[in-house]
């Protein structure tokens, strides 16, 4: 097993030949098994005859040369030795194979940096293409947005002159609220691959409500209290509209997002934020404001509470939501909707008969009744839900709270040309205040870490750039005394 001294004649050197191809598993572990043998390498002398023998290998020149790439010491011996199996003409010939199939070192980095900026500049484009998509539809849902809200609150207004009869209106408008469910399905149809049908995505939609679905129960006790609020905060806003005009009501709804914090901070234990108390007290200034502005009149103080009480009860609706529903699907949220329309149907249909025999909402034929102006309310009143609630969907929730704001503006000046408004300047400032509320009721949770890191990144940068700003400078200087110097000894010389 040990290494052998090479004896002269041909057949020595086939012994030999065979001594270097011996199999693994009769050689030994490791090189310390044989170091007594590894002493007498330097009395190891290569024949002709074997040089001969082993033309095929490049053992014997890697013997005579050093130079001919050995990286050490182990391998040299396991080139002469052929334990482990090892073949140095089949390990050399690999080599050759794999620099000839094999690119350059250099050429292979420039392919991989190649193709590795082709994946990131494909995932870029991907990235950017998917951002403009969602801004686009970003604006487009709050143009939606803004013209549905802004565009209903003028029409109630107009339907008011004809139809004195703002409960029967919410009534009439709450009913379509049926149509969620089989839009959403439509929607369904169209874009799921795995198409259910309506009875499957129903008992799928039912599991919203519990492990029972939608029973009586769960109807009275989880669907009833926010169909009265639903039908509360539609009322109160309809008949504030018939009050004062209709820029103070939709600029004093927007603080109904101050009281969804002040709630959620209250009942849900949500993160308290210094900006947003600020934006609380901003829409309550706004209010006290908007009210002295008409100059606390009866008129417009109970306009003004009862749109105040609109966005009350629109709060509450939102967090109660949260507190015992929780955060429901597409196809949930408008299950949910739908059946609020049919609690509208069974148990508040009552309330307008009674007010029409009561002659609180009376009128003396059905002839007289705009049904073109309460579809038309109706219609813009669901698109902008829908828009509300599924508009997440293709965009951010940022860019559709934004909506309900730029509808202040656009009622502005629809009374300033239909109305006898009169925009002093303690109304514009409170709309100015109730607006920027609003604004600050919309940054992130995250937004102060944002702007520090934002701060910290800036100044990093200025750090760095006044070193690089001196060293240039100090660069300069040794260049100038060098230059001068040869000029100096010249002249000295």
């Amino acid at each position: 097993m040990g290494i052998r001294e090479f004896p002269s004649g041909s057949a020595r050197g086939k012994a030999a030949t065979l001594g270097m191809r011996r199999s693994p598993d009769v050689s030994p572990r490791r090189l310390s098994d044989i170091s007594p043998q590894l002493r007498q390498l330097k009395y190891l002398v290569v024949d002709e005859a074997i040089k001969e023998d082993l033309k095929s290998s490049r053992s014997v020149e890697d013997l005579t040369s050093a130079s001919v790439g050995l990286t050490s010491i182990e391998e040299r011996i396991l080139r002469i030795t052929g334990y482990y199996g090892y073949q140095p003409w089949a390990a050399s010939y690999k080599r050759d194979e794999r620099s000839r199939e094999s690119p350059a070192p250099a050429e292979a980095q420039m392919q991989a940096g190649a193709e590795g900026g082709g994946r990131v500049n494909r995932c870029c484009w991907k990235c950017s293409v998917t951002q403009l998509k969602k801004i686009f539809w970003g604006v487009a849902v709050v143009l939606g947005v803004c013209s549905s809200w802004s565009g209903s609150t003028q029409l109630a207004k107009l339907t008011f002159k004809k139809f004195d009869a703002p409960f029967t209106l919410t009534w009439f408008a709450t009913n379509w609220n049926f149509l969620f469910f089989p839009l959403y399905y439509l929607g369904h149809v169209f874009k799921s691959a795995e198409k259910q049908s309506p009875k499957e995505r129903y008992r799928e939609c039912c599991r919203f409500f519990g492990d029972n679905g939608l029973t009586l129960k769960v109807f009275f006790t989880k669907a009833a209290p926010f169909g009265v609020l639903w039908t509360l905060t539609n009322y109160l806003y309809l008949h504030a509209i018939k009050k004062i005009n209709t820029t103070d009501v939709s600029v004093l709804f927007c603080c109904n997002k101050a009281f969804v914090f002040l709630l959620s901070w209250i009942v849900l234990r949500d993160r308290f934020m210094g900006v947003r108390i600020v934006a609380a007290i901003f829409a309550i200034a706004g209010i006290v404001m908007m009210t002295y502005a008409d100059g606390f009149h009866s008129h417009s103080v109970i306009g003004i509470a009862l749109v105040v009480g609109s966005a009350s009860m629109s709060a509450l609706y939102k967090v109660l939501f949260k507190l015992l529903l929780g955060s429901a699907k597409f196809g949930e949220a408008a299950l949910f909707l739908s059946v609020l329309a049919v609690f509208n149907v069974l148990f508040v249909t009552c309330i307008p008969v009674i007010l029409y025999f009561t002659k609180v909402e009376y009128w003396s034929s059905f002839d007289i009744v705009p049904w073109g102006n309460l579809c038309g309310f109706s219609v813009l009143l669901l698109t902008f839900n829908i828009l509300l609630n599924f508009g997440i969907a293709i965009t951010y929730p940022t860019l559709i709270s934004l909506g309900i704001v730029l509808s202040v503006p656009v009622n502005a000046v629809v009374d300033h040309y239909t109305s006898e408004i009169v925009f002093n300047s303690v109304r514009v400032i409170a709309i100015i205040i109730i607006g920027l509320g609003f604004l600050l009721l919309l940054l992130p949770e995250e937004w102060d870490v944002w702007v520090i890191k934002l701060l910290t990144r800036l100044k990093v940068r200025k750090k760095e750039e006044i070193p690089e700003g001196n060293g240039d400078i100090a660069s300069g200087l040794p260049n100038k005394s060098r230059r001068t110097r040869p000029s100096m000894s010249s002249f000295a010389h």
